[in-house]
């Protein structure tokens, strides 16, 4: 069971033991969170929201203004501001401490569950929210939340600022609603904003097969209607999140068939019997078994995690521990390609590649002095391979299909990061011995790979060829 290791973690390292029992050494993961094993600067939501204000503030109602009639001076000027706001370190640091749970913890898998929900919560790219809060989103709201209810991660996801933010929601305004009536007043229109409602139901809750009408989208814009960031003239859009009745559309509303009345109370009420509908579960079981075991899971394999959210109301340690069983199960039977984060973290555990930069390294960094020229070592390598996990293309995350990493042009991108990586590597790792024992470790057929990569001379060679082998690119 050797390739379990690799399928819900990372993989062991050179330091780690072989456990005993590999599913007890799992789901003992999931019970807790830890605090973060990174040691160096982690800031709060709120107060790198604040870095986001300076610079969203300076550039549009400052800069803009000021270099109205000089786009040189205004792009001069535009980049001393995201130096001075830390637009091209925050996201950097965030890498740093997503990474170290995965590469220094003693719960990777928890880790990597945790980048399955940061996905299924995804933020994606619009306006800068990646470089300043996503992070800070996916660790306050996503991660602090895994000990919990799925429903009390989707009400803190749903209202999170960076969510309202990121699905327009401060544009969602009822038709009938008094803002709109001042609106119509001063000759303007305001109206819904389907965005948020539409991700709620179609990727955050009961999906597609529920069956909902595009009317139940609707009505459930209406329930949102009102929720926005508190609008200040030097804040902007950044101010917290709040329920704005004057936006909010009044009446009854009805999604799936069952009524709402107005007011703050009805998102919540709305949110709960979304995630206790029998397709949420089933949604959720699916993309957990595609994301850890294969692309089409089966009945069988969704079983035992729906009867778990069902026995425990959705408490997520026994839903994890649930789906870590099934793959536990199945590991023999499937296996799974893996999109390049996974890929590289899993190289970074088992070879002992220096992928994170120190935390007294990254605290060198100073925000108005000169930029340190590896701060944006990770940001540009994840790009590289494909993936940045704060800048997916589209609401719906990055996919957990196989064949969508599977071009040439990613797999050659792998090719030659692995080059590059067995050269951060320690030098206690630079030996034959390490790899023998690495791959004995990690791999249920040790002597065939051993045969492979023994073929070649270089270490460099055994390292780059390792990697990209079969075995290795599906766990």
């Amino acid at each position: 069971m050797k390739n379990f290791y690799r399928k819900v973690g990372f993989g062991l390292g050179p330091d780690d033991k072989t456990p005993s029992d590999p599913l007890i050494w799992a789901t003992n993961q999931l019970n807790d969170i830890p605090e973060f094993s990174w040691k160096g600067k982690i800031l709060p939501e709120k107060e790198l929201r604040n870095y986001y204000r300076d610079y969203v503030y300076g550039d549009r109602k400052v800069l803009r203004k000021k270099f109205k009639n000089d786009k040189e001076g205004y792009k001069r000027e535009k980049n001393k501001l995201r130096h001075a706001t830390g637009q091209k370190f925050w996201w950097n640091l965030e890498l740093c401490i997503r990474y170290s749970e995965a590469l220094n913890s003693e719960t990777p898998v928890l880790a990597k569950l945790w980048y399955f929900w940061g996905n299924h919560f995804a933020i994606s790219e619009k306006d800068f929210l990646a470089q300043y809060t996503t992070g800070a989103y996916q660790r306050e709201i996503v991660r602090a939340n895994m000990n919990q209810n799925f429903e009390k991660m989707a009400q803190e996801a749903t209202i999170g600022w960076s969510m309202i933010h990121h699905l327009d929601n401060e544009q969602n305004i009822g038709p009938k609603s008094q803002e709109a009536k001042w609106a119509r007043e001063k000759g303007k229109t305001k109206g819904v904003n389907e965005n948020h409602a539409r991700e709620l139901l179609e990727l955050h809750t009961v999906s597609p097969d529920c069956g909902y009408t595009q009317e139940d989208v609707i009505q459930m814009a209406y329930i949102m209607s009102g929720w926005r960031p508190k609008w200040g003239k030097k804040r902007l859009e950044t101010g917290d999140v709040h329920f704005n009745p004057d936006a909010h559309e009044p009446g009854t509303k009805i999604v799936l068939g069952k009524k709402y009345k107005r007011g703050r109370k009805s998102l919540s009420v709305a949110i709960t019997d979304l995630v206790n509908h029998p397709s949420c579960r089933k949604f959720i079981a699916m993309k957990l078994c595609r994301y850890l075991i294969t692309d089409n899971p089966t009945e069988e394999m969704m079983e035992p995690i729906i009867k778990a959210w069902e026995k425990s109301d959705g408490f997520l340690p026994e839903v994890h521990k649930a789906a870590i069983e099934v793959a536990f199960n199945y590991s023999d039977k499937y296996n799974k390609f893996q999109n390049p984060e996974n890929w590289l973290l899993q190289m970074s555990k088992m070879a002992d590649v220096d992928l994170i930069p120190s935390p007294s390294f990254m605290d060198l960094y100073q925000l108005g002095n000169k930029p340190i020229k590896d701060q944006r070592a990770l940001e540009r390598l994840m790009d590289e391979l494909g993936q940045h996990p704060y800048l997916a293309k589209q609401p719906n995350g990055w996919s957990d299909i196989s064949e969508d990493w599977m071009s040439p042009e990613l797999l050659i991108r792998r090719l030659v990061y692995a080059r590059e990586a067995y050269y951060k590597k320690s030098g206690k790792s630079q030996t034959t011995e390490f790899y023998e024992e690495m791959i004995e470790k990690n791999y249920d057929n040790p002597s065939e790979i051993l045969q492979i990569i023994n073929q070649h001379k270089e270490l460099v060679h055994k390292h780059v060829i390792l990697f990209n082998l079969p075995e290795t690119l599906k766990s």
